[in-house]
Parts: C-alpha cells; structure tokens; sequence
C-alpha cells in the first residue's frame, strides 16, 4: 500500500508524503521510514502533551503540529534515548523527519498547510559518539614483529609489510601497489600511489630500509615488477596482506580486538604522535589525508619535517632475526 494513502495519516502529514513523493522523489521506502518517524513522534506528543493515549494519529488536528516547541522534541529524544534506547544513528534519523517535515511546513512547501515560523529551526542533529580507536600500544607493535615465527619461508617479506605498516602508516592498498622502482635506496624514499591516485613520497626510516633490503635478499625471482610477490610470483593481494596481518595479531593472543592491517596504520600514526612529537599537519602528509592535497599551508612543509617525523618512530629499530 502506498504510504499517501495510510488510513492512519491526517491530512497535513499526508500532504507532505505526496510532498515528498511528487516533487522531492523520494523512494517509497524512504517515504515510509518518515512516515514511521513521524507518526511516533506524534503519538508521543499526543499523550505527553496533550494527555491523549492513543496508537493513532488520523484524529489529531494541525494546530497540534503547529503547537510543537524545540522543548517538546529535546523531551521526545530524551524519551526514546533513556526507555526506547535508541541508538545515535536512530535519534538522527528521527530528528532529520522532524526537521524535514517543519522545514517543508515554513517554506510554502505545502498547499494547504503552513506555518509562519519553524519551532524546530535551530534543532541540531544529534552528536554521535565516537568510537575509541582501536590500535597497538607500544609494547604490543614491538611484540607483533618479534615475536613472528623466524623459521617461516615468507617470514623476511611478512616482516617488511609488517614494518612498512607500522612505520609509515600506509593503507593496504598503497602497500600491495609498491613497484620496485618505488623504492629510492639512495634517497630513502618510497613513492606511494595513494587514493584518487594521488602521488606522495614518503621517508623511510632505519628499520624500514633494513626490512626491505632483508626481504629482497629472499625475495622469489618473477616477472612481476610489485615489490610484494606471492609464491607463485604474482603481485601479493590485499586479502593475503589481510592474511598475514591476522596471523601475526593472532600469535601474540591480540585476535577478537578488531586489529586489522588498517589499524595498523592508525598505530604508525599514534606512536609517532605520541613519541616523535609529530606536528599533526606533517602527520596529515605523511599519512596521505585528501583533505591535505587542496590545503595550500601543507605545501609549506618541508622534506626535512617528514623525515624527522619517520625517523622519530619508535618501531624503526626493530631488524629480521633471520
């Protein structure tokens, strides 16, 4: 059944559901979602309001929509936040309906149904928490590299993506597209092909050139011309890196933290923040943010900047035992 013709809809919300149908073209099942928002909120109002306990809204006049106050929906949040337990992406939802359908009121949206001033005008969009951010500490980086099994056949090339993460904060897949005409030994640099396939050099510090030079050592002779190479001699896949990441977090009893190769790259990020005294725009550089790239005051930062800032990273003493 179409959501304009719920029985259950006075006039002025069902108005503004052909509102949206018709010239905002909305989905239908988008229409039904505001019509659900909506219809709960004025059930509410309709008993903490106006004393009326009832499941239906067909009967509730306009001048009910038009008495609401930003008070009436700070109390309605408040209500399905503490005995509906709404989430934070719920009370969004919820609060875009409402400010959706007065906006809609006090713009002349409507044909039949307006309102001079819009109650719910200066109501924000609920704050979501954020989440803490899942990452190594110092002592638990350290343990993932020393602790990897020294006898494995990869265990030279499973090390270096290891250290490239840690040290760099590389995404996975600028780590899995590094070519071996990358990699500036003589400068310690490393050309990385970011998102959007934007450019940027990055330094590499001790360690990192010590683990790639290790790796090359074993590294399986192929045509391929990636720097990470399977077995088969073949370009390694993000889902192998995933591989490996996984493992080793495993092997130090850290797996069912939600530690992934992206968390990795947080963690560069963290210790050099922590321990380098890293200005966070030269962490923005390094870490290859978009936002850096249309940011005139990055272009100020110099190669030294960068440099000090990888060579500050506690992880880059760490060497192959093997």
């Amino acid at each position: 059944m179409a959501v304009a013709d719920q029985k259950d809809c006075p006039a002025w919300l069902r108005e503004y559901l052909f509102y949206l149908r018709v010239i905002k073209n909305r989905s239908e099942n988008t229409i039904q979602a505001y019509y659900s928002d909506l219809r709960l909120f004025f059930i509410y109002i309709n008993a903490h309001k106006n004393g009326i306990e009832s499941d239906s809204i067909g009967d509730i006049p306009f001048s009910a929509a038009e008495g609401i106050t930003l008070l009436d929906v700070y109390e309605y949040l408040n209500f399905i936040t503490t005995t509906e337990h709404a989430t934070d992406k719920t009370r969004s939802r919820k609060v875009a309906a409402i400010r959706g359908f007065y906006k809609a009121l006090t713009s002349n949206k409507l044909t039949s149904f307006h309102m001079a001033k819009n109650p719910v005008e200066s109501l924000d969009m609920p704050s979501p928490k954020k989440p803490k951010p899942k990452y190594l500490d110092l002592d638990d980086s350290r343990r993932l590299v020393e602790h990897m099994d020294t006898e494995d056949a990869n265990y030279r090339r499973d090390f270096c993506i290891l250290m490239l993460f840690l040290n760099c904060g590389m995404r996975l897949s600028e780590l899995v597209g590094i070519d071996m005409n990358d990699i500036k030994f003589e400068d310690r640099t490393l050309r990385i092909l970011g998102k959007g396939n934007k450019e940027r050099i990055i330094h590499l510090n001790e360690g990192c050139v010590q683990a790639i030079e290790s790796y090359l050592e074993v590294r399986k002779e192929c045509a391929s011309n990636a720097l990470f190479v399977s077995n088969r001699g073949t370009r390694i896949t993000g889902r192998r890196v995933e591989q490996i990441v996984d493992r080793a977090i495993h092997h130090i009893g850290l797996d069912g933290r939600g530690l992934s190769a992206h968390k990795l790259r947080h963690t560069a990020a963290t210790l050099m923040y922590q321990y380098g005294n890293v200005d966070p725009l030269v962490l923005k550089e390094i870490l290859g943010h978009a936002s850096i790239s249309t940011t005139e005051i990055y272009t100020h930062l110099t190669n030294d900047n960068i440099r000090m800032a990888l060579d500050s990273n506690p992880m880059a003493d760490e060497r192959t035992k093997a």
